[in-house]
């Protein structure tokens, strides 16, 4: 068995915590993950993770060892940057994390452009609400909506997160015009599920007339409320990427813009000045397209 991947598949534990993501990540079963973690136990004759049933967590000779891992796969990628660097030639997969509509509605066709003109690039695009640590997670670059709380982190300002109340012309000819928030509750509303604690968004957002009105309706979707509030189920308050061609189209109409929500900062973020040819073509490309 491969020592190096070996110790990879290690480190991507020690990381997320759970064979089974390992066994997502690597393409691989979780018996295969298993067998992998054996090996180094098995060379080093001591053992790296305490294993239950719902979680591992790491001994103290395997919190050492995931240091050293780490140490090692990263001086392996730094000898292969500067390899492309000299060659002026990337290649290699750059991992992103984002948030879901931003990355959906935005990132993803850059990403496409992207692979269209790097041919020798590949890209592994997360999809994720949740606030994720840097310095745990294997992304190469993050996505960031709202204030950054991490100085050490190397930031780039790639644009604002605009929030817009809406709904459909049908329901407010049916139950007047919305002139001010207050109004909001008198009227039936669509709101968003965040996974508790955990979201970069809920905690940016903190819109608390809105969210002591009525909901209808809950889902961790926002084009299932979207889908409803042009249903003329009730208002509907999401970022304003995910509903503008609704509002061109007539289909939903923006409400209350003198009282939306203060935009928040987009950031592209990474952990280091000295960024990979590979990272730094990919992060070049995005904001070369965002501007």
């Amino acid at each position: 068995m491969d020592k190096l991947t070996s110790m990879k598949v290690f480190a991507y534990v020690a990381e997320q915590g759970n064979f089974r993501s390992a066994a997502h990540h690597f393409n691989v079963s979780p018996t295969m993950v298993g067998k992998h973690i054996s090996f180094l136990e098995d060379s080093l004759s001591t053992s790296l993770i305490h294993r239950t049933t719902r979680k591992q967590s790491l001994t103290e000779a395997g919190k050492l060892y995931y240091q050293e891992c780490r140490r090692i796969i990263e001086d392996i990628t730094h000898a292969e940057n500067l390899i492309q660097t000299l060659n002026n030639r990337p290649t290699g997969t750059v991992k992103i994390n984002c948030p879901v509509t931003y990355g959906k509605k935005v990132i993803a066709p850059i990403v496409a452009d992207f692979l269209a003109a790097y041919p020798d690039l590949n890209v592994e695009l997360m999809l994720d609400n949740n606030l994720v640590d840097p310095y745990r997670c294997d992304a190469d670059v993050i996505i960031r909506i709202g204030e950054l709380i991490d100085s050490s982190l190397v930031a780039r300002l790639i644009g604002e997160y605009r929030m817009v109340y809406c709904a459909s012309p049908a329901y407010l000819e049916k139950h007047g015009q919305i002139t001010s928030i207050d109004e909001l509750q008198d009227h039936p509303c669509l709101g968003f599920h965040y996974y508790e604690g955990e979201s970069q968004q809920v905690l940016n957002f903190p819109v608390s007339s809105f969210k002591q009105t009525r909901t209808r309706l809950i889902s961790n979707n926002g084009d299932v409320l979207k889908l409803a509030a042009m249903k003329e189920v009730g208002i509907l308050l999401q970022p304003s990427i995910q509903v503008e061609d609704e509002i061109k189209q007539g289909l939903l109409t923006e409400l209350l813009s003198g009282y939306a929500p203060k935009p928040k900062p987009i950031h592209l973020v990474y952990r280091s000045k000295q960024l990979s040819l590979k990272n730094r073509t990919l992060v070049d490309f995005i904001i070369e397209q965002l501007q």
